[in-house]
């Protein structure tokens, strides 16, 4: 890894356009920010030298009060090591009213070192026929309407961001610090991108691959309360061997109509939601590098090493040894180590 003082400063332009999303726009220029701070603590020169970027310069709205000066005017003449380009809310209109972004971004694709898309920015890049043939991400909520509009992209609405050659693409909203985090770490290393996450008090160990769905996501998202308060149980009791009849007495319903309300529900069985929560007590317990993966499975309340390790492959497409090595930081890697990620 290359010293900061070994190099200028990475330039990064953050692209945006009326109505852009703030938030996303704001979280990857913290990280670079306290990137740059942290640097500056080891008494090295700044890093990363990040400018707003637009169609033209001047003040540029987003979806709430806030607005930012674009002090960079995009060119194919003068372009940054790497360039991100944030969502919008209505993506439509903003693809209409901002055609030279598209225009750009087709232009610049094949000589730029890093060309980011986050959440809905991804249709940026499909517009500009960037993502052709690649796998790509964005917010779940537009995943499909990717696809559809663009059906030479292999759409994956689990990702948390992908990383495919020079282009990466991403979630929505947060999962831009996700990214901007995994390009400190590859341009800097674990430690600084560490010291960032600590700083910005996020975490640092949400590979790429890992869904945007966790079973507390799943629970939230749940409209019938017995259910709810019933996945919350699920989670403090994974240690029990749970059983269907056991579940559907608790939410006092017949086996059942209890099955298919849950599947309804929560969109997976019940059995596959109790792998998904032992599943992501896994990843979070092999962030301990010191605890024995046998040691894992079992405070992970699967049955054994073996069940741990069939249930990531399934998943995951590796083993918990390789999540380990690879995915106890950001994941940069985890793109080209695994295949396409299973809903769990």
């Amino acid at each position: 890894m290359n010293s900061a003082s070994a190099r200028p400063a990475i330039t990064v332009d953050i692209v945006v356009y009326h109505g852009f999303k703030a938030v996303e726009a704001i979280g990857p220029m913290s990280v670079f920010e306290y990137a740059n701070l942290h640097l500056q603590r080891r008494g090295k020169p700044a890093g990363y030298d990040v400018r707003i970027a637009s169609h033209k310069t001047g003040q540029v709205r987003s979806d709430t009060l806030m607005s930012l000066d674009a002090t960079k005017a995009l060119s194919t003449l003068a372009l940054p090591d790497k360039a991100i380009i944030v969502g919008a809310r209505h993506i439509r209109e903003a693809l209409l009213e901002s055609t030279a972004i598209i225009d750009w971004v087709a232009q610049v694709a094949p000589r730029i070192g890093c060309l980011a898309a986050l959440c809905s920015g991804a249709f940026f890049l499909a517009s500009a026929g960037v993502l052709d043939g690649k796998r790509a991400t964005t917010h779940w909520s537009v995943a499909d309407r990717l696809q559809a509009d663009y059906p030479a992209i292999e759409v994956d609405a689990d990702a948390i961001f992908i990383r495919a050659d020079n282009v990466w693409t991403s979630a929505g909203v947060t999962a831009g610090i996700d990214l901007a985090l995994a390009l400190v770490e590859e341009d800097y290393g674990r430690d600084l991108a560490l010291e960032v996450a600590t700083e910005m008090v996020v975490y640092l160990k949400r590979p790429g691959g890992q869904s945007q769905f966790s079973a507390h996501l799943l629970s939230e998202r749940t409209t019938r309360p017995n259910i709810r308060e019933l996945q919350n149980w699920i989670l403090d009791h994974l240690h029990e061997r749970l059983t269907v009849a056991q579940l559907a007495q608790k939410a006092m319903m017949s086996e059942r109509h209890f099955a298919r309300v849950f599947q309804q529900e929560v969109g997976q069985s019940t059995q596959e939601f109790i792998e998904l929560c032992r599943f992501e007590r896994a990843t979070q317990l092999l962030a301990d590098l010191a605890l024995p993966l046998k040691a894992v499975a079992a405070r992970a309340a699967f049955s054994d090493e073996a069940h741990m390790r069939r249930v990531f492959l399934k998943k995951l497409g590796i083993t918990p040894k390789v999540y380990r090595e690879r995915f106890a930081t950001t994941g940069v890697d985890a793109p080209m180590l695994m295949g396409r990620p299973r809903r769990a």
